[in-house]
């Protein structure tokens, strides 16, 4: 279903949480995540613009234009109070949500994101890289390279799980792609952090290579009052290789938030 031009899937009945996917992903990458999630609550999952059934929306590709598309898309279709969940890229968007649109979100899950991506000289060499790399190779090409078994540290994918995210990434178009992820390399949440005023969860991967450790504790100690979770094992692929480990932590999460209790999830 379309909704203010962009793609959305809905699955469930309860409690509204919206899933928001990682750059050059789309909302397909929450197909197993969303198996233990359904019999409680109603998930609300768009493909971001320029990404999946949204890659005819037009830009700007940058993350608060995309979160203003994802606002107005919830909006629409009666959405509001509603938990978000953000993963890597998806993060960042989620962030902007909460602080352009709170009345939308009841609760923030930050899953394997950041505030700033470029912190260290490798990312920014990476930052750097992507969109020309994007350009240069297709996106069918770019796929085969940085989707591997061991692609973002922790336990390697299955070969199954390697090939059909390769075919995920590569449904999105070239152009959208790059210009998506030289906006990502501009996103700085750090001088506003400290505005999100609603509960905040911060979850990471011990073995995460994509996003290390110190971005997870970057955001935990910007916004105010937020918790943390790790799965210690689990690298930047840990949604499918630890799909109940990170199911647990957030349902244990939400129904915490929803009971006004926010202790930390075990």
């Amino acid at each position: 279903m379309t909704t203010e031009g962009l793609h959305i899937t809905e699955r469930g009945d309860g409690p509204v949480v919206v899933l928001l996917h990682g750059l050059m992903a789309t909302g397909e990458m929450f197909r197993w995540l969303s198996e233990p999630l359904t019999s409680r609550f109603r998930l609300v999952i768009p493909d971001l613009p320029g990404h999946g059934g949204s890659g005819t929306v037009p830009g700007p590709y940058t993350v608060e234009a995309m979160s203003a598309r994802v606002g107005a898309a919830l909006e629409a279709r009666g959405v509001h109070d509603a938990h978000v969940m953000g993963y890597s890229h998806g993060g960042t968007v989620a962030q902007h949500l909460a602080r352009d649109a709170g009345h939308l979100v009841r609760s923030l899950a930050l899953v394997a994101t950041y505030a700033y991506n470029t912190t260290t000289r490798r990312e920014q060499v990476e930052g750097w890289l992507a969109p020309h790399m994007v350009r240069l190779l297709g996106m069918r090409r770019f796929a085969r390279i940085v989707a591997r078994p061991g692609t973002g540290g922790g336990p390697p994918l299955a070969p199954d799980q390697v090939a059909w995210l390769q075919d995920m990434l590569a449904t999105n178009a070239t152009t959208q792609m790059a210009r998506a992820a030289a906006e990502l390399s501009r996103f700085d949440s750090r001088p506003w952090l400290h505005q999100l005023h609603v509960p905040a969860l911060v979850v990471s991967g011990g073995r995460d290579l994509a996003v290390p450790a110190h971005h997870a504790t970057m955001l935990a100690q910007a916004i105010d009052a937020a918790q943390t979770a790790t799965i210690a094992e689990a690298g930047h692929t840990m949604i499918w290789t630890h799909r109940d480990a990170l199911a647990r932590i957030l349902m244990q999460w939400w129904d915490g938030v929803d009971r006004h209790q926010t202790s930390p999830p075990r």
